[in-house]
């Protein structure tokens, strides 16, 4: 019989860091501050359902995007020589290395009037704000998140047997066809990971809307953390953070069935 003690270490990190926090927002949602079961707080929260709507379709649009790019440059990875692959997955990975928030105040600085870019395109006859809107909220979402879209496409599309490639190929296939045929089918589960990695964090991120939005580019991790930090209202910004849980809970189990489906299928 094998040993269960490797499992012990996990399951206190478990119950300590994940379950514990969760019950104790969980009570604190449904209390009001005297500790008496209220459910004003979930009544409030139906005051911010534009700012929820706002932040999923910032969250999907930056989502898409990190997906169009992330697909074309995973497949010419795996193209490419081992050893140049792993150059470009370390300089992929590089900025990464350093503070969130610090890359937030690079782009801060790029952006900013005055900035590196705005004195490029002025040369150019070229002048316009470029912070402070949704296009600077997405572009830094884009930025910070690409490389959790790039990694799991490039990790299945690397796990695909040459073998399939080259038998499509002896049948007559042209590249295009093994590309759709074979290569597209099989690098969905990489797909679906990555977009499950950059939505999650894209809709509850409060640091790239602080920074580099304006005053409508408002999410609803900014309202948690105002209610949090700023206001005090704990039972507020539980209920908010318990509703963009259950959002995100639904829509991975969506995610689970469309891959399950494709396992179906296969």
């Amino acid at each position: 019989m094998k040993s269960r003690k490797p499992s012990i270490p996990y399951i206190i990190w478990m119950v300590v860091f994940t379950m514990i926090p969760i019950i104790m927002i969980g009570f604190t949602a449904f209390t009001d501050k005297n500790g008496n079961f209220s459910l004003q707080a979930f009544t409030n929260a139906f005051y911010y359902t534009n700012i929820f709507v706002k932040s999923l379709w910032i969250a999907l649009i930056s989502t898409a995007i990190c997906l169009v790019l992330a697909y074309p440059l995973a497949y010419l990875l795996t193209r490419m020589k081992e050893s140049t692959q792993n150059t470009l997955i370390m300089l992929l990975m590089i900025p990464m290395w350093m503070n969130f928030l610090l890359r937030i105040y690079a782009w801060v600085t790029l952006l900013q009037d005055n900035g590196p870019i705005d004195m490029m395109l002025s040369l150019l006859g070229i002048h316009s704000t470029y912070i402070g809107n949704t296009g600077a909220v997405i572009l830094g979402m884009v930025y910070e998140y690409l490389p959790f879209m790039v990694l799991p496409i490039y990790t299945v599309m690397s796990k695909i047997d040459n073998g399939l490639i080259e038998a499509a190929q002896d049948l007559g296939s042209n590249n295009f066809t093994v590309f759709r045929k074979v290569v597209a089918p099989l690098s969905v589960p990489g797909i679906i990971s990555g977009v499950t990695m950059v939505f999650v964090p894209s809709a509850s991120t409060f640091l790239v809307a602080q920074y580099l939005g304006g005053r409508d580019d408002i999410m609803i991790g900014n309202v948690i953390e105002n209610q949090f930090i700023t206001v005090g209202e704990w039972n507020f910004g539980s209920a908010i953070s318990m509703i963009m849980a259950m959002i995100m809970m639904l829509l991975m189990m969506l995610v689970r069935k469309l891959e399950e489906r494709n396992k179906e299928e296969k």
